[in-house]
């Protein structure tokens, strides 16, 4: 299952910075994360929709134990079940902002050896438990226990299933009961994340799926060993405490997971990091053009999401935006900050910093290497005329067409040595007239919808 543990499903809407209302489209997994680790420490802050769907839960499972047994219930499978998937809960696989639990197996074995109206209060339950020593040493609020609630939904599916077609014992005939089960688990789970996900992160429809689908590949590979399972369990519940030595190597290849994850998370700083510091050079060498690529960056991410780049090329695109002046510290002080125009000596100087910048990332390597050779061709125009390869149309790098874009809107917009400057008006009209020859045209209208202008 996925327990919505994070800032995805539990921060206020208000500290998600970072987040673009279209940015839940663009986002990779181990930018999520990064997110999601940040606001995990805080409060549930007006976040009415977990709150509801908490309230909505115990609702409907105080009121499911009014329903007929159909079967005893025994204390032992009871404390076998609770404890069995507290220690799944511990496991956690992360994924985005949520984490993944193996828990399946111990839950459909719950279907078969508890009455399928204490199914969702126990989930609860089992959940509760297994946070509570999190939000009592202090690694958690309390309030976000209201989290196990609104995760708990799931259970609510497959337990309405179970008690109106297969409330007997296991049986192989009643496989497609089974899948039926599987199928409310699906559907109730992705119904209660995305309610719970979509005020803070927005996106698509299809981008949650998406984003649930690894989770329910692992749920589905489960269920059928805690079918197994169930048989014997059935009649020996003890039988359920085969599944330790599983959960014991889940336990392992999360750890190992979790040390890769952590390691993505500290290069990706590392990377953005060695970013914002090229940035600090650029603009202690000139204010404008350190200012100017900071504000270029934030029009760029704009676009990037309206076009809904791949996580890959958005970073790529937002480290351009942030460095696609870097190679200007080797231009000469008294050519950058030139009052008028330069001459053909000094603007062949000029035109030199998108190669510079280029190698001067290129040393660095890595992700800052791959943006370079989009710094290269930042200045490069739709119709063949730009610099420094002539490259035209799609031969440019999107990102650069982005970047090329946003920077000429900036650079209108800004008061600049020899200039004021341009109203907004102006600067839109001087983009669509050059859209199809210096700029992308696809481009300069996704920035005009993002500018509104």
């Amino acid at each position: 299952m996925r327990i919505v543990k994070h800032a995805n499903g539990g921060a206020d809407p208000s500290t998600v910075t970072a987040v673009s209302p279209a940015a839940g489209a663009s986002l990779g997994d181990d930018a999520l994360i990064e997110i999601s680790r940040e606001v995990s420490r805080g409060r549930l802050v007006r976040r009415y929709a977990v709150f509801l769907l908490a309230l909505l839960f115990v609702a409907i499972a105080l009121g499911a134990l009014a329903l007929p047994a159909q079967r005893a219930l025994s204390l032992t499978a009871l404390v076998v079940c609770i404890v069995c998937y507290v220690l799944a809960s511990r496991v956690g696989f992360e994924y985005g902002g949520v984490f993944a639990i193996p828990t399946e197996a111990v839950f459909v074995v719950m279907w078969f050896v508890l009455p399928p109206r204490m199914i969702p209060a126990t989930v609860c339950a089992a959940l509760l438990l297994s946070q509570l020593p999190d939000a009592l040493r202090g690694r958690m609020p309390l309030d976000r226990l209201a989290l196990a609630f609104a995760s708990s939904w799931f259970a609510v599916g497959p337990a309405a299933v179970i008690f109106v077609w297969a409330s007997g014992p296991p049986e192989w005939q009643n496989l497609p009961v089974y899948a039926g089960a599987l199928a409310a688990q699906f559907a109730f789970d992705f119904a209660a994340v995305y309610l719970a996900t979509r005020a803070v992160l927005g996106g698509s429809l299809t981008m949650h799926v998406h984003s649930q689908l690894p989770v329910y590949a692992v749920d589905a590979m489960l269920a059928p060993l805690g079918l197994l399972i169930a048989f014997p369990a059935y009649d020996h519940v003890a039988s359920l405490l085969l599944i330790l030595p599983v959960l014991l190597l889940f336990a392992t290849f999360a750890k190992e997971r979790q040390r890769r994850i952590d390691g993505v998370v500290e290069l990706s700083g590392a990377y953005r990091g060695t970013a914002m510091l090229l940035g600090d050079v650029i603009e202690a060498d000139d204010e404008y053009t350190g200012s100017h690529s900071r504000d270029v960056v934030g029009l760029v991410l704009a676009v990037a999401d309206q076009l809904e780049l791949t996580p890959d090329a958005r970073r790529r695109a937002e480290f351009a935006a942030l460095l696609h002046d870097v190679g200007k510290v080797k231009i000469p002080a008294d050519i950058i900050n030139k009052p008028g125009p330069l001459d053909d000596a000094e603007w062949e100087i000029m035109k030199t910093h998108t190669v510079v910048g280029e190698r001067m990332l290129e040393q660095i390597g890595g992700l800052l290497g791959e943006v370079g050779r989009i710094v290269r061709s930042c200045h490069e125009r739709w119709d063949g005329t730009g610099y420094p390869d002539a490259l035209a149309g799609d031969k440019i790098p999107l990102e650069a067409r982005i970047v090329c874009a946003c920077d000429a809107w900036s650079a209108m917009t800004t008061d600049r040595a020899y200039r004021k400057a341009r109203p907004g008006d102006e600067a839109a009209a001087e983009l669509r007239r050059c859209a199809g020859t210096h700029f992308d045209p696809l481009v300069v209208a996704t920035l005009c919808v993002v500018l509104g202008v």
